[in-house]
């Protein structure tokens, strides 16, 4: 099973693929989506890497009152109201740095 989806509704779906684009367009279609798939983890990666690159620039505490904002922007977490001390607190819980 993949993901919920036996061997049966598996062929059921190729086979739909294959109604709807043709089986000369299959080879194409697989193309496709291991390109996508190539950028979707290349862009996960870049992804692993800004955080990485957050926790270590957050490990310094000299941080600048507008880049804890950005650090926190980045993070989901709102910035507005909340001293720096409340900013590096809830960004340290988002990026499990101590």
């Amino acid at each position: 099973m993949i993901g919920g989806i036996g061997p049966n509704e598996l062929m059921i779906i190729l086979a739909i693929i294959a109604l709807l684009f043709g089986a000369s367009k299959i080879p194409e279609l697989a193309r496709n989506l291991g390109r996508a798939k190539t950028e979707y983890k290349k862009g996960e990666l870049e992804g692993e890497l800004e955080i990485q690159k957050m926790r270590e620039e957050f490990k310094d505490k000299d941080l600048s009152r507008d880049r804890l904002e950005y650090i926190a922007r980045t993070l989901d977490i709102d910035p507005v109201g909340k001293t720096d001390e409340e900013l590096r607190k809830e960004i340290s819980i988002k990026l499990g740095v101590e």
